[in-house]
């Protein structure tokens, strides 16, 4: 479980492929020093198993399904990522629950200044989710727990504020770039809830 608050960024500096899998070395800018083997970290908000690790790195490996769901199949050496260690229960929550269980992915399609230093960023959504995308609600992409301003059946806009583009990946973001998306769990627990029970009624 993840707060939606990235920790640092990190640097793919190795990449194997081996039987559909991708392993990636990824060097922290801080150092992580309490990780270990068997740990969870969010990569661009995947949670990923860490498998080794030293005082400069850390591996980690993606699965196809994996690859298959998120922006992770798109990255290269030297590509930045955002990290974030798994959440303590003795942590304040900055953002909102974040399982690291990314739902699909959204596609970049303006960035523009608010009327200040901060961006106003427009997103595709993948039309199965937008139900569960509402005006002020929460979102995570590429891990890091945003805002929603508003909301429509194709796209969603969120505004990155000049704190987060300076110790994320936003600073890097274009027009046309992919980015992971998790839907705030609370909203698919209470569809299922609510489903239940109108079943229930009806029977």
């Amino acid at each position: 479980m993840f707060g939606g608050i990235v920790e640092t960024i990190g640097t793919i500096t190795h990449l194997t492929i081996n039987d559909g899998c991708k392993s990636f070395v990824i060097s922290p800018q801080i150092n992580l020093d309490d990780l270990s083997i068997g740990d969870s970290i969010a990569v661009n908000g995947v949670c990923l198993t860490v498998t080794e690790f030293s005082d400069q790195s850390f591996n980690v490996t993606a699965v196809p399904e994996t690859l298959r769901l998120t922006n992770l199949d798109q990255l290269s050496v030297s590509d930045p990522v955002n990290l974030e260690r798994s959440m303590k229960l003795t942590s304040r929550i900055g953002g909102h629950y974040v399982q690291g269980h990314v739902d699909g992915m959204g596609k970049i399609l303006d960035i523009k200044n608010d009327n200040s230093s901060a961006l106003l960023v427009k997103i595709s959504i993948p039309p199965r989710f937008s139900k569960y995308l509402i005006n002020k609600g929460y979102i995570a992409i590429d891990g890091m727990s945003i805002t929603i301003i508003d909301a429509t059946s194709d796209w969603f806009t969120v505004t990155f504020i000049p704190h987060t583009q300076a110790v994320t990946t936003v600073n890097r973001y274009q027009i046309g770039a992919i980015v992971n998306l998790e839907i705030d769990m609370m909203s698919k627990h209470i569809e299922k809830l609510l489903g239940a029970y109108s079943h229930a009624n009806t029977n």
